[in-house]
């Protein structure tokens, strides 16, 4: 059964926008020159910018659970060869043939927290990617070379 994963906020993301926020307020609020202020509300306003816009975490819809995104790029002559790879041994993958072409898309969700990883193939077909591959769900410990 393929997952589906949505785009989330991670904790990284909000400690940065907060951060920023937050040191935004601090200098607009000090008594100091005009332009320190200026420095403040850019600040905060690109910390509240950051929060509304910035999502680099993943969120399996099922059950949850967040997940972290990595990709990699491939030539289309790869293809074969990349598929047969992912459905039985992802550790084997030749990384040194990577970003040689980009039209196809190695799509690897992985959580360090459950130790699940899982593993697509998209081709490129003018303007989108489209998945050419099933869905493969491995440990975490099997797809470390490719993260």
């Amino acid at each position: 059964m393929e997952k589906t994963f949505n785009k989330v906020r991670s904790t990284k993301d909000i400690v940065i926008s907060a951060g920023l926020a937050a040191a935004g307020c601090v200098l607009v609020a000090l008594p100091t020159s005009t332009s320190i202020n200026i420095l403040g509300f850019f600040m905060l306003f690109a910390g509240i910018l950051l929060f509304l816009m910035l999502r680099s975490g993943y969120k399996e819809v099922e059950t949850g659970e967040k997940f972290c995104k990595t990709e990699r790029y491939f030539s289309q002559t790869l293809r074969a060869e990349l598929a047969e790879k992912i459905a039985s041994k992802p550790q084997t993958v030749n990384l040194s043939e990577e970003d040689k072409g980009n039209a196809l898309r190695l799509d690897i969700y992985y959580s360090r927290k459950t130790g699940k990883a899982y593993i697509q193939i998209f081709e490129y077909i003018p303007y989108k990617y489209e998945p050419c591959s099933k869905q493969y769900e491995y440990a975490l410990s099997e797809v470390t070379n490719l993260i």
